[in-house]
């Protein structure tokens, strides 16, 4: 790939673990080790949209790590605070920077040399690169490793083994305790029904109480809650699972649950919108996932490699940049 193998690759995230997750999944397979920048500007900066941004090179950050030359040959960034900080570099750089922006940036997106945005947002346009869902950074070689990590410890459980990811509420969705309600009643069948071990992981998002609903519902089943100790086991479960059952309120999980291959059950919660909806309809007309509904089947689909399309698209379109700038 020209350039890219001794390229200076900076990363740009703001505050969010998926946003960065993102840029990480992307550097990985162009094959790059990039600098994390981790942006969380002050007041005013954080308050005002990207396009009114001034001085956003001067932002004070709180780690420390300011934005300075020798600039970068490429920008990883993904969220709302990295826009501004982005477009200044490209500026900084006479141009010399290439800028690839993981979801729609919403301001000056005619500057991006890339954007990779999920086709359920609607973005078109020359540098634009649709993906089905969020990019990712799971690869066959990270799931064997936690695979081998955690068969150990989900040894215990019974097959077929549905690993459960649980989301919680957010701007779009809640979980409220109709739906975990639902959830369990659906995980019981599975249990009883089909004779299923269940590995269940929570996030932040769910909550204790909701937690402990989940907790309830499945007593007398044969399941496994992680803790919160020790070695997160997201990948491990993926990879050891014979089925995957996802809350509908992330696309980064979903997105990581059809990135295996293997059958995926969304759990659907109350609330959503329109990008939600085409979301989730997009994945169920390739048929990676069906809605979750305490029955238990196999399927196979042609697993979900947005991250891998967009680095072909990124080093293509990358070699053509450095080729025109080493001619001018």
């Amino acid at each position: 790939m020209t350039g890219l193998s001794t390229a200076n690759v900076w990363v740009l995230t703001d505050s969010k673990a998926g946003h960065k997750n993102q840029c990480l999944g992307l550097a990985s397979v162009l094959g790059v080790e990039p600098v994390v920048k981790r942006l969380s500007p002050g007041f005013p900066w954080s308050k005002l949209p990207p396009q009114l941004w001034f001085n956003p090179l001067r932002a004070a950050y709180p780690d420390g790590s300011q934005l300075q030359p020798p600039w970068p040959n490429l920008v990883i960034a993904a969220g709302r605070q990295t826009v501004a900080p982005a477009l200044a570099i490209k500026r900084a750089s006479a141009g010399q920077t290439f800028l690839v922006q993981v979801q729609d940036p919403v301001a000056r997106r005619d500057r991006f040399d890339v954007i990779a945005a999920p086709r359920h947002d609607g973005l078109t346009g020359g540098n634009v690169i649709q993906t089905s869902g969020a990019l990712t950074g799971i690869t066959e070689a990270a799931l064997t490793d936690a695979g081998e990590h955690f068969a150990d410890t989900l040894a215990i459980l019974p097959r077929p083994l549905v690993a459960v990811l649980v989301g919680g509420s957010n701007g779009k969705y809640r979980m409220t305790d109709r739906a975990m309600t639902d959830l369990a009643e659906g995980l019981q069948r599975l249990s009883g029904d089909y004779g299923a071990g269940l590995a269940i992981t929570a996030s932040r998002r769910t909550g204790k109480e909701n937690e402990a609903r989940l907790r309830g519902g499945l007593a007398g089943t044969a399941c496994w809650f992680w803790d919160g100790q020790g070695d997160n086991p997201y990948l491990g479960l993926l990879a050891l699972a014979d089925a995957i059952v996802v809350t509908a309120d992330s696309v980064s999980m979903v997105s990581d649950a059809c990135s295996t291959g293997k059958p995926v059950y969304v759990a659907e919660l109350e609330g959503g919108s329109g990008k939600f909806d085409r979301f989730h309809a997009c994945l169920r007309d390739q048929g990676m996932t069906r809605i979750f509904d305490g029955t238990l089947d196999r399927w196979t689909y042609d697993a979900l490699c947005d991250t891998e399309y967009v680095a072909e698209e990124v080093m293509r379109r990358y070699a053509g940049f450095a080729s025109a700038r080493a001619a001018s």
